[in-house]
């Protein structure tokens, strides 16, 4: 009996191969969009998975209130850890990190620059499954001056893994023995360092210095901790450490603070939530976003159903067609569950097919997919032990739901109604197919109005007037390897031809380096007088060279010795200083953590306020001081033989430091990869709404097919009686365009609603212009009426002779 199911499936979908092919392609390409979406989640769902003990694991943050300014931070002071150990019993062990920028390290005569290098405390191994390829995980970090290294960099500079007893040269002076080498960190992680340096090399670890957040702490609970009661124990802890030194620092204890509006929270987020769902100042990488794991979710899913509508859509549509079939069967005695199980069997086997196909494109299409996303996704032996059951699954349940109604509907049909041709046909009264192809289109609006939305926003940003001129600023990197050196460099490259400006500074508005502190408006230095502030260390020469407009008073001058405690402040601290002429006003720098000693400086300049931090979020105070920071040296240019100059620089470099590789970038690059995540959604999502239209499109050319098929007769007599083409087209069409404009009523509001939910993450956003409304509408009429219009046509110019010479 199934072998009769099969064969006589695979007649009838021979028979009709156009419904066929394009049931099949719609589905696959459908399926194929599902799985690379499904690929993306799962990647970014794995992220810190390869721990064993994920599930106990806790970073430690800090949000502060102070000054006017709330932060929040995933670092911590550093005595917290030790306080954790001795005064919680469910902490089991903990793990510190800090982050110290880059070491230059030497291998043969040259010296390689290095940025994955962070210190670590012995207790590593304890927290994180980081296995050891070479030495002893319990010792590894404990003596002074060693290092721990992956797997990749002991191949590096070693040529092997087994490098224990080995030493780095670090910073020309530094030597650290290897003790011990380990696996690579996995990708899915939301740290990827290859130098670990041992903690106890680093004196700020053993302060005791409550009011500094410099050190991303990590906490293993034990088994059945309670974190809510744990968290309800910090703040008596803080309340308890804190409170001596914020006396001494801003003459307050911690109760007076807090009625100030101050606080000091510490809190934990889980391990297993740190890559999507944390983002806060001083991350130890990167981090992505739930709300994309949710869209991407929701669009596949969308997807999914478009491609299941199309097939139900013209299953129903062809079910005139088998009608005489389905009697012809009943009246020589078939059962109802046997027509049931024929017309699910074509359903399973379409399906089927489309899937084999969809695999073999979403293997195919992978390569590109990751380079798009960003994304290293490999398909694996464990990919395929679950997509496997997986797809299998997925064709039985496609398949029965895909061909379920075509199935119970054609199966229910009377034999003497059949027979008699009392049965209606053709697109009119198709009520759920009408529904159908609503839904289609309105998923496929709504896909058209986000996409649009998400290139119009990531356009302003690139447009934006940011307060600084970001073009033509070549940046070099690591200057601070010259030491002493890196005045001489600058000079001569503002020598070189082309060169309009250059400023030394590790400062700048496209790089991570940031600097935060706080002033005071009065030696009282209370919290009322407070301005939390970033404070960064640049040259006279940086404010020109970054195109920044100077609002009041004037910018350094090396000309004048006074400067020296001088600051240039931006309009935003301005205001929050509640000066009404700033210029000549008198700010205080604690010059320690008690803020016992204050140094004295005055305010001689205000600049425009610029973002020099994401567009996400506002403009923060600022204050500029002139004094030495060589971490890199913009140059602003006017060339117009790019390839020329970076070779003159290149060999400047090389006179002053031959050891040390030549490392640049230009400043408008750097700003183009912060908003490089959205970058890619806004392309991941042009892609798929793109495959969506294409799938809705198939099932409306297939429909409109069948419907001109349905009344060709009728088409033959009307142009009999005179009716032109056009006529014709606009009787097939209309149908289909009411459709579509419902479409567009649905789709428009709630996508409305949808992007301006997502453009509340950015502080600096254009808003959703009514244009973008009506032009995805536009656009979905017209690729709707294209579609239409192609069959319309074909049907509207036979010859009426044709189409009724049996009658």
């Amino acid at each position: 009996m199934f072998k009769n199911y099969i064969k006589t499936a695979f007649r009838s979908l021979k028979k009709n191969k156009g419904f066929t092919i394009i049931n099949i392609l719609g589905l696959a390409l459908g399926l194929c969009v599902c799985m690379l979406i499904v690929f993306y989640v799962i990647d970014e769902l794995s992220y810190d998975k390869y721990n064993t003990k994920i599930d106990r694991i806790y970073r430690v943050n800090n949000d502060i209130k102070f000054g006017g300014a709330t932060r929040s931070f995933a670092e911590v002071p550093a005595p917290l850890a030790a306080t954790f150990m001795s005064n919680f019993p469910e902490v089991e062990k903990v793990v510190r990190f800090r982050g110290w920028g880059e070491y230059k390290i030497r291998k043969g005569n040259q010296n390689v620059q290095e940025n994955s290098i962070i210190y670590a405390d012995p207790g590593i191994f304890d927290v994180f499954t980081l296995p050891m390829l070479d030495g002893d995980p319990v010792t590894a970090l404990k003596d002074p001056h060693s290092i721990v290294i992956n797997q990749t960099m002991a191949k590096k500079y070693f040529n092997t893994t087994n490098a224990v007893g080995k030493t780095l040269l670090l910073n020309d002076s530094l030597n650290y023995k290897v003790t011990g080498v380990i696996k690579d960190i996995p990708k899915q992680s939301h740290f990827r360092f290859g130098f670990f340096l041992a903690m106890t090399d680093l004196q700020e670890s053993k302060e005791d210095n409550w009011l500094s957040n410099n050190f991303n702490t990590y906490v293993l609970l034990k088994p059945g901790a309670g974190i809510q009661k744990l968290e309800a124990k910090f703040p008596a802890m803080v309340r308890k450490s804190i409170s001596g030194q914020l006396q001494a620092a801003i003459r307050m204890d911690y109760d007076q603070f807090e009625k100030t509006g101050g606080y000091f929270h510490i809190n934990l987020t889980p391990l297993q939530d740190i890559h999507l769902r944390s983002n806060r100042l001083a991350e130890l990488d990167d981090n992505s976003n739930i709300q994309y794991v949710y869209i991407f979710s929701a669009i596949a899913l969308f997807i999914l159903l478009i491609a299941c509508v199309n097939f139900m859509n013209l299953s129903t549509a062809r079910s005139a067609n088998r009608a005489r079939e389905v009697g012809v069967r009943k009246v020589l005695g078939s059962p109802r569950k046997f027509l049931i199980a024929q017309f699910l069997s074509e359903s399973v086997i379409v399906t089927f097919v489309a899937t084999v196909i969809a695999v073999f494109g979403a293997w195919a299409l992978l390569p590109l997919f990751n380079q798009t996303a960003g994304k290293e996704i490999v398909l694996t032996a464990q990919t395929f032990a679950w997509l496997v059951p997986a797809l299998l699954g997925g064709v039985i349940v496609i398949g029965c739901l895909a061909g379920s109604y075509p199935a119970f509907f054609l199966s229910a049909f009377q034999p003497i109604d059949v027979l008699k041709g009392k049965l209606s046909s053709g697109f009119k009264g198709g009520f759920l197919r009408s529904f159908l192809v609503v839904f289609q289109f309105s998923i496929s609006i709504f896909l058209i109005i986000g996409t649009m939305v998400i290139y119009h926003q990531l356009k302003y940003i690139q447009s934006k007037n940011l307060g600084y001129d970001r073009d033509h600023v070549l940046v070099i990197k690591n200057t601070n390897s010259l030491g002493n050196n890196a005045k001489v460099f600058k000079r001569e490259l503002q020598d070189l031809p082309g060169v309009q400006s250059a400023t030394l500074s590790g400062y700048s508005p496209t790089s991570g380096n940031r600097n935060s502190t706080s002033f005071f408006t009065s030696q009282a230095h209370d919290s009322k007088t407070a301005l939390a502030t970033q404070f960064w260390d640049i040259d006279e020469d940086y404010v020109p060279t970054m195109g920044m407009k100077v609002i009041a008073g004037r910018n350094f001058s090396k000309e004048m010795m006074t400067d020296s405690t001088a600051l240039v402040i931006n309009e935003t601290a301005a205001r929050q200083l509640a000066f009404t002429d700033p210029v000549g006003k008198e700010l205080y720098l604690p010059m320690d953590n008690t803020a016992s000693k204050l140094k004295q400086m005055h305010i001689i300049g205000v600049v425009k306020d610029f973002n020099f931090n994401s567009l996400r979020d506002n403009v923060t105070p600022l204050v500029f001081q002139l004094a030495e920071s060589n971490g890199r040296l913009s140059v602003r240019i006017k060339t117009s033989d790019m390839p020329d100059f970076i070779n003159q620089v290149k060999s400047k470099w090389q006179a002053v430091s031959p050891n040390m590789g030549f490392d640049y970038s230009f400043m408008d690059e750097e700003f183009d990869s912060n908003y490089r995540a959205e970058q890619r959604i806004g392309t991941i999502f042009i892609i798929f709404t793109t495959m969506a239209i294409i799938i809705a499109c198939l099932g409306l050319f297939g429909l409109a097919a069948y419907a001109a098929e349905q009344r060709t007769k009728e088409i033959g007599i009307r142009k009999v009686l005179g009716a032109n083409v056009s006529i014709i087209v606009g009787m097939l069409s209309k149908d289909f365009i009411k459709l579509v404009i419902i479409s567009i009523l649905i789709a428009s509001p709630l996508a409305w609603l949808s992007m301006q939910q997502w453009l509340k993450g950015f502080a600096y956003r254009d808003g959703i212009k009514w244009w973008i409304i009506v032009a995805a509408g536009a656009g979905a009429m017209f690729i709707a009426v294209i579609t239409i219009s192609f069959q319309s046509i074909k049907a509207a110019l036979v010859n009426p002779v044709k189409s009724l010479k049996s009658e």
